[in-house]
C-alpha cells in the first residue's frame, strides 16, 4: 500500500476499521482460491514480465494454468489467456515480437507450439508433434525455436489391435522400465528438433536410445548445447553428460562434461560464445545425494570443467551469465533459505542478492543498457510465490524487492497466520540439526502446545523460510510444528547431505528425535500430545520413527515404505538401488536392517494413518498396504486412504482438500488433548 500523510491516516483509520473483518485462521477449503505463479519471463526490453498463474476450478475439479504479464513497474497486470486448457512456458523471442507458450488447447494430444504476436490478435498453433513439446527456447535471431519433443523410437509393428479403444499389451525391454508420471516406458525418448518458425518445419536434431533436454543456443545461433541422459543397464545409471552440436540436421554432438556422474543443465553459453556453464553433481552411487554445483567448461571441450565457486558448497541451480560475461546469476539453496546469487566467475565470490526470510523459486533476466534487469518468484513464510522486481541497492538497508503481481494479496488480507521461527537442536551423537518452527497465531511462547513432527521428503530437500500450506494449517488447528532438516537434508552441504547413503532410519531417527526433545525441553511441545508424519522420504521416516519409539500419540505416512526389498522392481529407483544398496540377492541383510519396521511391526503402538495414490510409481501404494496390513492385524489403530488415479503428488484438487481434512482429523483424534478445540473447518 503507498504511504499516506499521518493526518489522512488518522482520518481513514475509524473507516478501515469498520469496515474490514477481523482477520480469521486460514482454512482447509481456502486452498480452492490461492493461486499458484511460476516460471517467470522477462521481456528483452524489461518492459514486462510473463508468468504462469494456476487456479483451481473447483466444478470442474481440476487446476487451470494461464498466462499473465505484468509491467516492470507493476502497474499494469494483463490476463492473456483464459482458455480450459493449461498455456504453460511463456518464452519472449529476442526481437520482442513474439511470445511462444505451449498449450494442450484444441486437441493437441499433448502440449504444442503456440505463438502469440505482441502487435495484437489470437494466438495460433504453428505446428503439431505427436507426442507433445515440454521445451522450447528462441533461437537469437528470434527465426528459430528449439524444442523437446517425445519421439517413438521403435519400428512400428501390426499388433492386430486397431480397433479404437481397443487395449494393446505393454511390451517392455529397459532395465528402468517406469517412471511416476510418465508411466511404463517403451520406446519414446526425449530429443532435440529445432522449428522454422516461417516455414512451420522441424529438423530432428538428435536421435537415439537416450533422453535429451534442456537445449540453449550459442549467442551466435549456430549451436546448441544440451544435456544428455543414457537409459540406465544393470550396475550403471546416475550420469548425465553435457553435449555441442551445430544447429542444423544431420550434425553430430560433441560432449563438453568429463566428470563421470551427474552433468546438468541448463547448460549455458557465455556472452562471447567460448564457454559454457552446467552443473556438476555426484558421482553415480550419490546420483540420490548430489550436490550439484555450477562449473564452466571450454565450448570446444578443450579442457575440463572447473568448478565456479569451490567454496560455496550448497546446490546451485539455473546459472545464466551476464553481460559482461565476468558474473554468473544462480539460485544456491542454502540453510533453510533458498536466495538469488551472483558469482564472480574469476573468483568465486558470492553476493547474495535477496537476504532474508524468502525463498526464491525462479527468475529471469535480460540486459537493458548492460545492467541486468532481473524479475523473479519468491515466498515467504507468510505468503505464497508472487513476482517481484529486483532493483538497484538504494542503500545499505533498502528493500530491493518490488512486488510486481498480487494475485493473492484480497484473500490472504483477511487471514491471520501463523510464525515462523528458526530452531536448533543436538542430536544424541552431537550432530547440531537446524529446523523451522512454526506456532499458531497469538499463541503464547511461555506455553506446552500439542505438537507435530512434520518431516520433509527427498531425503534431499529441505524445509526453508517459504510459504508452506500444511505448516499453516496445522498451526492454525492448534499445533505447534517442528520441521527438522535431518541429516540427509540439502542445505548443509554435501557430507550432511550423504551421512545416510545406504544407512536409512538410523541418523535420521536420531536428529529427528533430538529435535523433539529440544522441543520438549524449552517449553514448545507437550510430551504428552506429540504427533508425526510426512510425505514420500518423510512418510519413509515416520515409519522408522514409530517403529523406534512409541511416544508419538498419532502418525500419518504419505507415500511410503517399509519392506524395502518389495520396492525392487516395482518403484522407479532401480538404479540406486543397485549403486547403493547392491541388489537384494547380494545384500539381503542390509535389505533386511533397511526394513526394520515392517519386520519388527509388532513393535507399533501408534495409531497411524496411511495415504496413497494408486498410480504412483515413486513409492507405490504396496509399501503403504503392507504397513496398514501389518498394523491391522496386529491391533494397531491404522487406516488406509487411496486415491484412485493419482500420482506421487495428488494434483485433484478434492483429493487435496480430503488429505488435508483427513490429516488434521487423524491429529485431532490421536493427538490432541481431550475436550480440546477440534479441526479447523473446510
Amino acid at each position: 500500500m503507498p504511504k499516506l500523510p499521518l493526518a489522512l491516516l488518522a482520518l481513514a483509520a475509524p473507516v478501515l476499521a469498520a469496515q474490514a473483518p477481523a482477520p480469521r485462521p486460514i482454512r482447509i477449503n481456502d486452498l480452492y482460491h490461492i493461486r499458484s505463479l511460476r516460471d517467470p519471463e522477462i521481456s528483452p526490453d524489461g518492459g514486462w514480465v510473463a508468468y504462469v498463474v494456476s487456479t483451481i476450478d473447483s466444478a470442474a475439479d481440476k487446476s487451470n494454468a494461464d498466462l499473465w504479464m505484468t509491467s516492470w513497474d507493476g502497474s499494469q497486470s494483463i490476463q492473456l489467456t483464459s482458455t480450459k486448457e493449461n498455456e504453460t512456458n511463456p518464452r519472449f523471442s529476442p526481437d520482442g515480437r513474439w511470445l511462444a507458450f505451449l498449450s494442450s488447447r484444441d486437441e493437441g494430444k499433448g502440449a504444442q507450439v503456440w505463438l502469440l504476436d505482441r502487435r495484437g490478435g489470437e494466438a495460433q498453433r504453428i505446428i503439431k508433434i505427436e507426442g507433445g513439446v515440454s521445451e522450447i527456447v528462441w533461437s537469437p535471431d528470434s527465426k528459430k525455436l528449439a524444442l523437446i519433443a517425445t519421439l517413438d523410437t521403435a519400428a512400428k509393428k501390426d499388433t492386430g489391435a486397431k480397433a479404437e479403444g481397443k487395449p494393446k499389451p505393454i511390451v517392455l525391454e529397459r532395465y528402468g522400465f517406469k517412471r511416476d508420471v510418465d508411466g511404463y516406458l517403451q520406446s519414446e525418448d526425449d530429443h532435440v528438433l529445432v522449428l522454422d518458425v516461417a516455414a512451420k518445419k522441424v529438423d530432428t536434431l538428435t536421435t537415439g536410445r537416450d533422453d535429451d533436454e534442456s537445449p540453449r543456443w550459442s549467442p551466435d545461433g549456430t549451436r546448441l548445447a544440451f544435456v544428455r541422459t543414457p537409459r540406465p543397464e544393470p550396475g550403471t545409471g546416475g550420469r548425465s553428460d553435457v553435449y555441442v552440436i551445430d544447429a542444423k540436421k544431420g550434425a553430430t554432438p560433441k560432449r563438453i562434461s568429463t566428470f563421470t556422474g551427474i552433468n546438468t543443465g541448463p547448460a549455458v553459453w557465455s556472452p562471447d560464445g567460448k564457454w559454457i556453464a552446467f552443473r556438476q553433481g555426484a558421482e553415480p552411487k550419490y546420483w540420490a545425494y548430489g550436490v550439484e554445483r555450477i562449473v564452466i567448461a571450454p565450448s570446444d571441450a578443450s579442457a575440463p570443467a572447473r568448478l565456479v565457486a569451490p567454496k560455496l558448497d550448497r546446490p546451485q541451480s539455473e546459472p545464466r551469465f551476464e553481460a559482461d560475461g565476468k558474473t554468473l546469476l544462480a539460485i544456491v539453496d542454502d540453510d533453510r533459505t533458498r536466495y538469488l546469487a551472483r558469482i564472480r566467475v574469476a573468483d568465486g565470490n558470492v553476493e547474495d542478492l535477496t537476504p532474508g526470510w524468502n525463498s526464491v523459486a525462479a527468475y529471469s533476466a535480460t540486459t537493458v543498457s548492460g545492467v541486468s534487469r532481473i524479475a523473479l518468484t519468491l515466498s515467504t513464510p507468510e505468503r505464497p510465490v508472487e513476482v517481484f522486481a529486483l532493483l538497484a541497492p538504494a542503500g545499505p538497508n533498502a528493500n530491493r524487492l518490488l512486488a510486481l503481481s498480487h494475485q493473492n494479496d484480497s484473500l490472504f488480507a483477511t487471514l491471520k497466520l501463523a510464525t515462523l521461527d528458526d530452531f536448533a537442536s543436538k542430536s544424541s551423537d552431537g550432530t547440531e540439526v537446524h529446523s523451522v518452527l512454526m506456532r499458531p497465531s497469538g499463541a503464547d511462547k511461555t506455553s506446552k502446545l500439542p505438537m507435530i513432527l512434520f518431516i520433509h521428503g527427498g531425503p534431499n530437500g529441505q524445509d526453508d523460510h517459504g510459504w508452506n500450506l500444511q505448516r499453516q494449517l496445522f498451526a492454525a488447528s492448534g499445533y505447534a510444528v517442528l520441521s527438522p532438516n535431518y541429516r540427509g537434508s540439502s542445505g548443509r552441504g554435501a557430507a550432511y547431505t550423504r551421512a545416510i547413503w545406504a544407512d536409512w532410519g538410523h541418523k535420521e531417527v536420531i536428529d529427528l528425535l533430538g529435535a523433539v526433545d529440544e522441543a520438549v525441553k524449552q517449553g514448545v511441545a507437550d510430551p504428552d500430545h506429540l504427533g508425526v508424519g510426512g510425505w514420500s522420504y518423510g512418510g519413509i521416516s515416520t515409519d522408522y520413527l514409530i517403529a523406534s519409539t512409541t511416544r508419538f500419540k498419532g502418525a500419518v505416512a504419505g507415500a511410503a515404505s517399509a519392506l524395502q526389498t518389495s520396492m525392487y522392481g516395482v518403484d522407479e529407483y532401480i538404479t540406486q538401488y543397485e549403486l547403493e544398496l547392491g541388489a537384494p540377492w547380494k545384500s539381503e541383510s542390509l535389505w533386511v536392517a533397511l526394513s526394520y519396521p515392517f519386520f519388527h511391526a509388532d513393535r507399533i503402538k501408534t495409531p497411524t494413518m496411511f495415504m496413497s495414490g494408486t498410480a504412483d510409481f515413486n513409492v507405490p501404494a504396496v509399501g503403504n498396504e503392507q504397513m496398514y496390513q501389518a498394523l491391522r492385524a496386529n491391533g494397531v489403530p491404522t487406516l488406509l486412504v487411496l486415491y484412485p488415479g493419482q500420482f506421487h503428488g495428488l494434483t485433484r484438487p478434492s483429493f487435496l482438500v480430503d488429505r488435508l481434512t483427513r490429516w488434521i482429523g487423524w491429529y485431532d483424534k490421536w493427538v490432541k488433548p481431550a475436550g480440546s478445540t477440534g479441526a479447523i473447518l473446510p
